[in-house]
């Protein structure tokens, strides 16, 4: 194998199958990127058996062949280059990498002992705007759980029905859910429904590395999901499971509706919180008579902040408090300039959501006021 390639782009293919690298595997072949010199282009992947990446780039080959390199430590490598040209060349069981007047020679493994890549053909699939998908992944994400004993929780319910997708998330604290109709090519065929849990770390790593193109396409079968935007495709195990009935936690009634803007709410629980320590909460106080919202929080031997302002308050005078974190998890992703709070009683869930539409919904726990 020998091929060149730019710095820039080798770095960028690095990237773009890091997430299924096994740096803690126990079988040395998966913390490793394989990488194919063939005829169109240089084909890298990376797979830990629960996730497979390949990624296509573009590179002068002079001799087909393929390697397996220790991935953390051809990253390192690469990181450090120059941005010149990089020439990658086999030199028996050692890749020599060259890159203006920097050379290294590393020890390979042997591409013999790398795992196939999965060859799927999609029971369902769609094709997705980007930047629709991306923008209800960041809406939903602080919300996947990260305790593993509870594994259908660290994933994301997608769900289409009817050409409307919702991705939904819960850690059982608190639960987001974003809407949308979908945003596909005018040429694309209909999508049929799909119903499916997948983990939310591939979801987040679809999400942030595909922004470059302005379409991902997302296919289903009985028991892996696939992802494909630009040269890139994703292959991942789905969440085995079924997704709790999140709608049966959803209050059927509200006490109080407050219209507020999204962006002084958000700045004065950053403020607030500030003096926030440990488990002490930071307290909602609606003034129905002056039309104000407060947001408080006291820690005893460091102090109390508090900030008001103005909104729209309909119904009656309520305290209610939160895990500051939580609503600043909430608030920063609405990606509306004004939002609706409902709440029934202190002692009940609090709900954000967008006004007009179903595109936005965040409802956390309350956290319980010493009196």
């Amino acid at each position: 194998m020998k091929l060149t390639i730019e710095k820039e782009r080798l770095a960028y293919s690095i990237k773009m199958v890091a997430k299924a690298m096994g740096t803690n595997s126990t079988i040395p072949v998966l913390s490793g990127i394989h990488i194919n010199a063939a005829s169109d282009g240089v084909i890298f992947e990376t797979t830990d058996l629960d996730t497979s990446i390949r990624h296509i780039e573009e590179a002068l080959i002079e001799e087909q062949g393929a390697t397996v390199v220790p991935g953390k430590l051809f990253g390192d490598i690469v990181g450090s280059l120059p941005k010149e040209a990089v020439i990658l060349e086999t030199l028996g069981e050692k890749l020599s990498i060259r890159c203006g007047s920097t050379a290294y020679e590393i020890a390979t493994l042997n591409p013999q002992d790398f795992p196939k890549f999965p060859q799927i053909i999609p029971t369902r699939s769609l094709e997705l705007s980007t930047a629709q998908l991306t923008g209800m992944i960041k809406r939903v994400g602080k919300a996947v759980s990260r305790d593993v004993s509870r594994a259908v929780l660290t994933g994301v319910y997608f769900e289409l029905k009817d050409a409307e997708l919702s991705l939904v998330a819960t850690d059982s604290y608190r639960l987001a859910i974003a809407k949308g109709s979908i945003e596909s090519k005018p040429s694309a065929p209909k999508v049929e429904d799909m119903d499916t849990i997948i983990p939310g770390s591939i979801l987040d790593e679809v999400g942030r590395l595909s922004l470059d193109e302005e379409f991902v396409t997302v296919g289903e079968t009985e028991n892996q999901v696939l992802f494909q935007f630009g040269s890139t495709t994703f292959i991942a195990r789905k969440i085995e499971g079924n997704y709790p009935n999140y709608k049966q936690i959803i209050p059927a009634q509200k006490n109080v509706s407050v219209v507020v803007e999204t962006e002084p709410l958000l700045t004065a629980v950053r403020r607030v919180s500030i003096v926030v320590k440990n488990a002490s909460p930071i307290k909602f106080v609606l003034h129905g008579d002056t039309q104000q919202l407060e947001v408080s929080a006291q820690t005893p031997d460091i102090g109390e902040a508090s900030e008001s302002i103005p909104a729209q308050i309909d119904g009656e005078d309520m305290e209610i408090g939160f895990n500051h974190q939580y609503i600043l998890d909430g608030l920063s992703v609405a990606g509306a300039p004004t939002l609706l709070f409902e709440a029934q009683t202190s002692i009940k869930p609090g709900i954000f959501k967008s006004i007009g539409s179903e595109d936005y919904f965040y409802l956390t726990m309350p956290v319980r006021l010493e009196r």
